[in-house]
């Protein structure tokens, strides 16, 4: 019998979901889906510039998992950027993190540090 899953944890859904060539109308077949884990993963080790094993932590699974789903989550970059496809991001097996106004979630995320920002400075 397989394993349990276990449910990916997310700091934040991303703002923009959809992405396309300027001027390209791209068919059916000419979209990327891409999950809001595979996103996650960019956003923390490429944007953040987290390690694979704090990538992991933070979205509490093991480094292994982390490492596939970037790798995925890579090649379909690859694919919307070489190909000249749109991509999409959504669905996938996750949980957002607690948005609670005292810990902002779990720290990480770029929208509730700016948002914590903001309301110090204001």
């Amino acid at each position: 019998m397989p394993r349990p899953r276990k449910c990916r944890k997310v700091c934040c859904l991303p703002t923009s979901t959809k992405f396309a060539p300027e001027g390209e109308s791209a068919g059916e077949n000419d979209i990327i889906v891409m999950s809001v884990e595979e996103y996650e993963t960019i956003r923390l080790i490429d944007f953040e510039g987290l390690m694979q094993e704090e990538c992991a932590e933070s979205m509490n699974v093991a480094r292994t998992t982390v490492q596939r789903i970037y790798n995925d989550a890579r090649a379909k970059l690859a694919d919307f950027l070489v190909s000249g496809k749109r991509l999409t991001i959504e669905g996938g097996d996750f949980r957002l993190c607690e948005d609670s106004r005292d810990t902002y979630g779990c720290g990480k995320c770029h929208g509730q540090r700016h948002q914590a920002h903001a309301e110090h400075h204001s």
